[in-house]
C-alpha cells in the first residue's frame, strides 16, 4: 500500500489539515506523526479502491473499518483513527470544501474497559532498589526512577528535563507537558535528596565535566531518548524480579494509584498528572476501587 501515490489535491488537503491542528492544538510531534500515518494509510487504501478522500461515503468508510478489523487493529486504535479522520472532515467543512461530514453516521467501536497496568508499593520499592549505585549510569537510573515515581511524569517529560526546570530549594520541577502546557509538580524529600546526590556524584562523571543543560544525560552526554530509558526500566525490572506487564507509563500509573489509595483528591492527581480533562484521571478511581475490594475480600472475616 505504501507504493500508492496520493493525488496532489488530497495530499495538499492532508498537509493543510495537519498544519492547522498543529497550530490550533499544539500537538506533539509524536501525535502529529500518528495522525499523518492514519490519514495517509486511509487515503492510499481509498485510491486502491478507486475512491477518494473528498468523495467518501459511509459505505466506503465501513468497508475500511472492516479492512482494519481483518488486519487485526484493536477497537481502541480504530476509535483513535475515527477521531482523527472526523477532525479532517470537520476541517474540510470549515474550509468550504465539503458540505457535510461523511462519517457523521459512523459509530465508534465499543471499547473494553481497560485499567492501567500498575505496580504495588512493594514492587516499586524493589524496582527503585535495583540499580547499581557504584556505577554512575546506575546512580542516574535510580535518580530518574525516583523522580518518575515521585512526580508521575511521562517518560518523554523526564528525559527532556533541564537543570533550569528543577528547583531543589523550593522542591518543585517545572514540567512542559502535552500541548506545551506547563505545570509545577512537587518533588518530595526523597527525590530532592537523590537529585542532590546525583548532581554531585554521578552527573559530572557522565558528562566528563562538559557543560550541558540536560539533567539526565545519556552515556554520550546527550539528551536520552524515550526508548533508551524505557529499555533501562525493563532492565531494572528484570533485575528486581518483577515479571508483571510493564509499559512506559507504569510508574506514572503507580504514582496516581498509590496517591488515591492513600486518600489524595482526584482533582489534585489530575493537576499533578497534567490531564486537561478530569475524565482521563477517573480511570484511576477504578484501579483504586478494585484494589480496595480485593483487600476487603482477603482480610475481612466476611469478605
Amino acid at each position: 500500500m505504501s507504493a500508492v501515490t496520493l493525488p496532489a489535491q488530497e495530499s495538499q488537503a492532508l498537509e493543510q489539515y495537519l498544519d492547522a491542528i498543529w497550530m490550533e492544538k499544539g500537538l506533539s510531534e509524536n501525535t502529529l506523526n500518528s495522525y499523518r500515518r492514519d490519514l495517509e494509510a486511509f487515503a492510499r487504501w481509498l485510491v486502491e479502491q478507486g475512491r477518494g478522500l473528498m468523495s467518501l461515503d459511509a459505505v466506503s468508510a465501513y468497508d475500511y473499518l472492516a479492512y482494519r478489523h481483518r488486519k487485526g487493529y484493536s477497537s481502541r486504535s480504530t476509535a483513535r483513527f475515527l477521531s482523527c479522520v472526523r477532525g479532517f472532515y470537520r476541517h474540510q467543512i470549515r474550509e468550504g470544501r465539503l458540505a457535510e461530514n461523511p462519517l457523521a453516521l459512523v459509530d465508534n467501536p465499543k471499547l473494553p474497559k481497560s485499567l492501567p497496568k500498575s505496580l504495588t508499593e512493594a514492587d516499586v520499592e524493589r524496582l527503585l532498589m535495583a540499580p547499581d549505585l557504584e556505577d554512575p549510569v546506575g546512580f542516574r537510573d535510580r535518580t530518574m526512577l525516583e523522580v518518575l515515581y515521585a512526580c508521575g511524569l511521562r517518560v518523554s517529560e523526564l528525559v527532556g528535563l533541564t537543570l533550569a526546570q528543577v528547583n531543589l530549594r523550593q522542591g518543585v520541577v517545572r514540567v512542559m507537558g502535552k500541548g506545551s502546557k506547563e505545570r509545577l509538580v512537587p518533588l518530595g524529600e526523597e527525590a530532592i535528596d537523590w537529585i542532590s546526590r546525583y548532581l554531585q556524584e554521578a552527573r559530572p562523571v557522565l558528562l566528563h565535566n562538559a557543560p550541558s543543560e540536560v539533567l539526565f544525560p545519556s552515556t554520550r552526554a546527550r539528551e536520552m531518548t524515550r526508548q533508551t530509558f524505557w529499555h533501562r526500566i525493563k532492565h531494572w525490572a528484570l533485575v528486581a524480579g518483577i515479571d508483571k506487564p510493564l509499559s512506559p507509563h507504569t510508574l506514572r500509573h503507580a504514582f496516581a494509584t498509590h496517591l488515591l489509595n492513600h486518600g489524595a483528591d482526584l482533582r489534585v492527581v489530575q493537576l499533578l498528572l497534567g490531564h486537561s480533562d478530569l475524565s482521563t484521571t477517573q480511570i484511576y478511581t477504578h484501579v483504586a476501587r478494585a484494589r480496595m475490594q480485593e483487600q476487603h475480600r482477603q482480610h475481612h472475616p466476611r469478605g
